[in-house]
């Protein structure tokens, strides 16, 4: 049987935050330049417009989710953390893509990464998240946790990071995200 190793490997990353100006948009926009050679990290898709789980049957923004995630070679969640927990627009993506025929998240690498104003940072909604992430079979980069404590620290006035060994972390960790889409990819 012979290996598909895509390269670059198309991450697709998954905002948790809907604000202009939040920290884990800086986040994802420093991973995005950060991302080394063989990763490309994808524009997010815009998952507000998503209704609420309510109903049977996929509309527009979700069919183009289930796509989107099914095209990528792998997933990165960044996302805040909101009463302890993953937020609501995020958890309600994953509630719909979670019923789509042919799971897309089965057996697609991801990666975690949360920045947050606190000291614990992301650390109770990455938790969360791997509990879900386990229910859709998807396959997430264990460690090293990308937790962006004391985010206003990090970033300057126009959203870049400032920090050199967050930036290295993140760097690393999109390779090693890269090294283990491509070790799954069969």
């Amino acid at each position: 049987m012979m290996l598909r190793v895509p390269d670059p490997v198309s991450v697709l990353p998954l905002l948790g935050s809907l604000r202009k100006g939040s920290y884990n948009r800086m986040l994802l926009n420093a991973a995005r330049g950060l991302a080394p050679e063989g990763v490309t990290v994808l524009e997010a898709p815009a998952i507000g417009g998503i209704p609420l789980r309510q109903r049977d049957g996929f509309t527009g923004p979700v069919s183009d989710l289930v796509d989107a995630i099914r095209a990528a070679d792998a997933v990165l969640f960044v996302s805040p953390e909101y009463n302890y927990s993953i937020p609501g627009v995020l958890k309600n993506a994953l509630d719909w893509v979670s019923r789509a025929p042919e799971q897309p998240f089965r057996g697609k690498p991801a990666g975690i990464m949360g920045a947050s104003t606190g000291v614990v940072g992301t650390a109770r909604m990455q938790y969360h998240l791997r509990q879900v992430l386990i229910f859709v079979e998807a396959l997430p980069v264990n460690r090293p946790e990308i937790i962006v404590g004391r985010a206003a620290e990090r970033f300057d006035a126009d959203g870049n990071l400032t920090d050199d060994a967050t930036a290295t972390i993140i760097r690393d960790y999109l390779a090693m995200l890269g090294d283990w889409t491509r070790r799954l990819s069969v």
